[in-house]
């Protein structure tokens, strides 16, 4: 069953509190990351240091009885242990309450693009009813005290927006104007293409209608994933391209305009980060994230080294990780489960790298001199790449239970292949994203339509982050068809409450993975994953096991970064 859900089940767990200095989590991109070298527990391929790691413990005003398992903004151990128990089925708690509207997925066609059609016109029509019948009841939409209010307790306090400010900005009578901050340039500018690929899908939606009569127009600006030029871009967007919504990709970057987005009340919706501080429906109700929470993914590899690795626990684990925001999330998440687990991990040894860096070579050199039992990649990007390679060239590789590539370069064409033989047996928490390129999907109905458009459009969709867009347009757009649909039509309010009542099947997620938020109480879109080995030979992720799924079990995170992580 399917449709906007309340009352889930909150699964509020301990919570990690880290007594790091404020560099830990570095801001920037080049301006902090001369300063991370003197982090906690951090060794750069010069350096380390041994500073002492806090053994405080805070628990959330609501916890639940304690579970040392648990991550902020991750998923709880309590909540995949039970997900294991239960085979992957949905709690009962998590079905929609009596008398709401719900869809069954099961009534529909999904081996063909018209089933696929049918389902999410089905799905979208279930949460208008169900958000209008609030409306209409006067329990959700602004009330006259200028409370903006939704599902499961959602509201946004609407009398602190600026004075000047609209609900229909970047309206027109023809458009919908989208503005976006990506990277295009320099070590991440494959991630570039997720804008060609999601202008693409734009192009499909504009052909056959538009939404509610409208072109959708993506304003895009390339910052280079330097946090200063987003900043620069946000402020272009806002005052003199009027958007109607903003979408940014990297944590850092949108790490260092979402408090400004937010105090301006225009929505930042799936954001392209699974950093956990999007999980923030009550200080930053106008910003969700998109794919699975780092801190998800950490504790993901902690269980799938407990579970796999028996007879050698507790194992050395080197981790290379980017030096700004993004990496130290996930950096911060697999240190709170080796705290938590010591019986798995004796010992975490991060190394930091440069995002900017065109080789890995001394810090790889580093992590190898360590002699570690497991190595997991925290970057993005072109440094993916040159991990495998790098590891491989080092012999490190020979060595190893495992190596793990994070989430973020699942892409086959753009990070594996590549990296050709010496990717092979590699594995990943692959957050439960379809590869467009994957020989094992590109005959299903939703990806080949999608290859079809890129190759009618003049794009090769042999490239995989072209497939990517559409993962994060195809939602996206249907959060603002539901908004439409609304009593007063398209408005930034009637978006926010859509995107935060989104239950949708995205046909870009492995079967099992569920696309679902809820109001105040559930801030994370996707809260599963596959474990996935690669084979380098038919280029292709071969599905390890069972997938897990455990939507609505993660705690919401309210970031705070100068004591490190989620509160």
């Amino acid at each position: 069953m399917t449709g906007p859900r309340r009352g889930l089940w909150r699964l509020l767990a301990l919570l990690f509190a880290f007594s790091l200095i404020a560099a830990a989590c570095g801001g920037g991109d080049d301006d902090d990351a001369g300063d991370s070298s003197t982090d906690a527990g951090t060794q750069t391929a010069d350096e380390s240091t041994d500073d002492e790691m806090a053994d405080d413990e805070e628990m959330a005003d609501e916890a639940e009885p304690e579970d040392e398992g648990s991550i902020g903004g991750g998923i709880t151990q309590e909540a995949l242990e039970e997900d294991a128990e239960d085979d992957g089925d949905m709690a009962e708690d998590d079905m929609a309450d009596e008398g709401m509207v719900t869809v069954n997925i099961d009534d529909f066609d999904l081996s063909t693009i018209d089933g696929i059609w049918e389902l999410a016109a089905a799905q979208r029509a279930a949460i208008v009813a169900n958000l209008t019948a609030g409306i209409e009841a006067g329990e959700y939409g602004v009330g006259d005290d200028g409370i903006l209010r939704g599902p499961s307790g959602f509201e946004i306090d609407m009398n602190e927006c600026p004075a000047d400010w609209s609900d229909t900005t970047g309206i027109t009578d023809d458009t919908i104007r989208i503005g976006q901050t990506t990277v295009k340039s320099g070590n991440l500018a494959a991630y570039g293409d997720i804008t060609v690929g999601w202008e693409n899908y734009y192009e499909y939606v504009n052909a056959t209608g538009g939404v509610d009569g409208k072109e959708m127009l993506l304003i895009s600006r390339d910052d280079g994933y330097v946090a200063a030029q987003t900043i620069e871009f946000i402020d272009e967007l806002i005052e003199s391209e009027n958007v109607f919504a903003l979408h940014t990709l990297g944590s850092p970057n949108t790490l260092a305009v979402y408090d400004q987005i937010n105090d301006e009340c225009i929505p930042q919706v799936m954001v392209a980060t699974g950093h956990p501080a999007w999980g923030d429906p009550v200080n930053h109700p106008w910003t969700t994230g998109m794919q699975m929470s780092y801190s998800t993914e950490a504790i993901l590899w902690g269980n799938w080294i407990r579970d796999n690795l028996p007879d050698e626990l507790p194992v050395k684990v080197a981790g290379l990780v980017m030096d700004n925001d993004f990496g130290l999330a996930y950096e911060l998440g697999f240190e709170a489960y080796a705290h938590a687990n010591p019986d798995v991990v004796s010992e975490f040894v991060p190394v930091r790298h440069d995002p900017a860096a065109p080789t890995l070579t001394n810090e790889v050199t580093t992590i190898a001199a360590g002699s570690p039992d497991v190595f997991i990649s925290m970057t993005a990007g072109n440094p993916c790449l040159l991990a495998i390679q790098e590891v491989d060239n080092s012999g490190l590789l020979d060595d190893l239970s495992v190596a793990f590539t994070p989430s973020v370069c699942k892409a086959v064409a753009a990070y594996m292949a590549p990296a050709g033989d010496s990717a092979d047996d590699w594995w990943i928490v692959g957050g439960g994203v379809k590869d467009s390129t994957d020989p094992k999907h590109v005959d299903e109905p939703f990806i080949s339509f999608l290859r079809a458009e890129l190759a009618d459009r003049g794009l090769d969709p042999e490239i995989s982050l072209l497939g990517t867009g559409y993962y994060f347009a195809y939602p996206h757009t249907e959060a603002i068809r539901v908004a439409a649909e609304l009593p007063g039509g398209l408005t930034r309010t009637n978006f926010i409450l859509a995107a935060r009542s989104l239950d949708i099947y995205h046909p870009l997620l492995l079967d099992g993975i569920n696309f679902a938020a809820d109001g105040a109480v559930d801030g994370y879109y996707i809260e599963g994953s596959d474990f996935s080995q690669y084979d380098a030979a038919e280029q292709t992720w071969d599905i390890v096991g069972d997938i897990v799924d455990v939507n609505g079990g993660s705690p919401n995170c309210a970031w705070d970064k100068d004591n490190g992580g989620c509160r």
